[in-house]
């Protein structure tokens, strides 16, 4: 294992996190911004601002099952240095956009880097983490992806109100370069080959799936489908209510909430076990779904935040940290794969269903069902995941 020292937050492990932060910040950004730049700089429809932020899923979604064999075949330094770089020379490149074509096929290979630096980095954040701190050190890795929800959108929508937006495109690459600069500063090191994986030239299931990440994997697709009401649609709920001017403090009450209790979280996880902090955090995050579904005033918008912060903020970390500890170091590239395929598709589905829901049966319905569906994975949880913890 490659780690600095016995200390969590070791000098790799920050550049880890805040490259991590950087890459978040810039994506969430982009989705803030990007139907408003659509409408105004290139003329476009509201129809057309959905296919540029579809088209960026469906990449990342389709290439996302066969990351983890990427990786497997060209190695963690240059799977994570290459997409860094790639990722960067995107990021300049929406400087010359000129139709929206040009915008649509920009995105869609963007989409394709996102998708393997986001797996490449996971575990190269892990072999940073000392062994007996990893759900501790896993958690505040994820908080920096959470993170990037408030300062992103925060960072384009101030931008812009002053400038153009050339130049928050500049900012944001400006902001990726850092990032890119923090990766090369990482020393990543290679696990070395076996012999099947040299010999092997045929690509077959196990190459692209890991089937041990798929119950958890499961979890975090259901766990997204319920969270693509919050990530997708408490904008609009909050406008329907008017209360669109609290919708930005909704945020920061997540995050804020999700910040305090992460190092409660994290030493519980690594003490206790996973079910310890995933049980209560599944209540938190139901809980916060029946506040939302009640939504009058900007108190119970602020309120329900904390529940959700605490719970969703919670899951997510623990999950994924599941997914990793379940696989040698050598298949943790496919678990990553594996569980994030299965996440992007519950959020990717989710923000579909959740539309037809609305529109069928209102907001408060929609959310009382979500909460439902969080305590539906709780159970399959408790049947399917749960199970083979204790047995490990």
């Amino acid at each position: 294992m490659t780690v600095e020292s016995n200390r969590l937050w070791n000098r790799t492990f920050i550049l880890c996190v805040f490259n991590n932060l950087f890459l978040f910040t810039y994506y969430f950004a982009l989705l803030a911004v990007l139907p408003i730049y659509i409408m105004k700089d290139l003329g476009g429809t509201v129809e057309q601002a959905g296919w540029a932020l579809t088209l960026f899923l469906i990449s990342s979604i389709a290439i996302r099952p066969f990351s983890g064999l990427i990786i497997q075949k060209i190695g963690k330094r240059l799977s994570f240095r290459g997409s860094e770089f790639f990722f960067v020379l995107f990021a300049l490149s929406y400087l010359w956009i000129d139709s929206m074509w040009s915008l649509l096929l920009i995105r869609f290979l963007h989409g394709i880097w996102f998708s393997v630096l986001t797996t490449v980095a996971v575990p190269i954040a892990n072999d940073f983490i000392p062994e007996h701190r990893k759900g501790e050190g896993m958690g505040y890795y994820v908080m920096s992806t959470n993170l990037g929800v408030v300062f992103g959108p925060l960072l384009a929508l101030t931008v812009i109100q002053f400038a153009s937006f050339s130049t928050l495109f500049v900012v944001l690459s400006g902001l990726m370069a850092i990032g890119l600069i923090f990766c090369l500063c990482i020393n990543v090191k290679d696990s070395p080959k076996n012999v099947e994986q040299v010999q092997s030239k045929k690509i077959n299931l196990h190459d692209i799936i890991e089937t041990k990440a798929i119950p958890v994997g499961f979890v975090a697709l259901l766990t997204a489908f319920a969270y693509s009401s919050v990530m997708s649609f408490i904008t609009a709920y909050s406008e329907v209510k008017h209360l669109l001017a609290y919708t930005g403090i909704f945020f920061i009450v997540f995050a804020v909430s999700m910040i305090l209790v992460r190092p409660l979280v994290g030493r519980m996880y690594d003490r206790k076990g996973p079910s310890s902090v995933i049980y209560p955090s599944f209540i938190f995050f139901a809980i916060g779904l029946v506040i939302v579904s009640f939504l009058s005033n900007q108190w119970v918008m602020w309120g329900s935040a904390i529940f959700i912060g605490i719970g969703y903020g919670s899951l997510f970390p623990c999950l994924q940290t599941i997914a990793i500890q379940s696989v040698s170091k050598e298949r943790m590239g496919h678990s990553i794969s594996t569980f994030f395929t299965l996440f992007d598709l519950g959020l990717a589905v989710g923000s579909i269903i959740m539309g037809l829901f609305i529109a069928w049966m209102g907001f408060q319905m929609t959310y009382m069902i979500c909460a439902l569906i969080v305590l539906f994975t709780l159970l399959f949880y408790k049947v399917m995941v749960a199970p083979a913890l204790v047995k490990n």
